[in-house]
């Protein structure tokens, strides 16, 4: 039977026991249906769930320190293997390698990965995503139709973040279709575009020489092509997220004065655009 982590047998003998389906049982604990019909007739032949003895290395580790490492890595999610290692005798040794923590979390289902990153939020930042939220759940397709959403975005016009990857056989590190070409000044570049989409219409794409500030964002997308659209719809809503070059107080009061309608963005929010 592959090797299901003790807790997560006593909770599928539990649901068995309840009167679950097999089938279910196995979906809930993410395992094979075979894997639950052998786990319900050991139990039914010994009166266990623990796997047979069996030949082979002994285990370094007992229950209750398995308990213990993955107790550790619950409370600490960022706790190191090694850490955990030097601190836990074992039962043949006076410590036990940080390879063995390695396999008694994979066996409770905890593995290494990378963190996701995301925004720093304070409470007041947390506040104004919930009003934003709570102001516009009731809003029905019809209402976001009439939202044009724009933003602007940098492209590399170059492959490499330095951690690319090529597959190549011995003898082909300098092969063309395993190098790549790189200026030594770092050329290629990258170039910065805007536009705006709202549910049947969308903006020409203007390319942006260079960074954007609050002077060329009135005088080289608001005016040119952002008032026009919505001049010619005059139901639609602007949106656009909390750049420094869209809050500075000259675009906020070019808008006023042209009547553009806003819709209020809360800071350090996903773009939803």
């Amino acid at each position: 039977m592959p090797r299901v982590p003790a807790h997560l047998r006593e909770r599928a003998l539990g649901m068995l026991q309840g009167g679950m389906r097999t089938a279910d049982v196995a979906r809930a604990i993410n395992c094979n249906v075979r894997t639950v019909r052998r786990l319900r007739q050991r139990y039914r032949e010994t009166g266990r769930t623990a796997d047979r003895p069996r030949s082979g290395r002994p285990r370094v580790t007992t229950p209750a320190q398995d308990r213990y490492i993955r107790t550790s890595h619950l409370r600490d999610r960022y706790r190191m293997a090694t850490t955990t290692a030097r601190v836990t005798p074992g039962t043949h040794n006076p410590s036990i390698s940080a390879q063995t923590v390695r396999n008694r979390l994979r066996e409770a289902g905890l593995r290494a990965c990378r963190p996701v990153v995301r925004q720093v939020l304070t409470r007041h930042h947390r506040q104004q995503r919930r009003l934003w939220a709570q102001t516009h759940r009731r809003w029905t397709r019809q209402d976001w139709q009439k939202v044009l959403f724009t933003d602007e975005s940098r492209f590399c016009l170059t492959r490499g973040d330095g951690r690319i990857r090529v597959y190549r056989r011995r003898n082909e590190r300098y092969t063309e279709a395993c190098t790549l070409e790189r200026d030594r000044f770092g050329g290629g570049g990258s170039v910065m575009v805007w536009g705006g989409v709202s549910q049947h219409h969308r903006t020409e794409l203007v390319v942006i020489a260079g960074n954007l500030n609050a002077v060329r964002y009135r005088e080289d997308i608001l005016l040119p092509h952002v008032v026009p659209f919505l001049q010619a719809h005059p139901d639609m809503t602007l949106q656009h997220d909390n750049a420094t070059s869209h809050t500075a107080r000259s675009v906020r009061d070019f808008l006023q004065d042209r009547n553009v309608s806003v819709l209020p963005w809360p800071a350090k929010s996903p773009d939803l655009n």
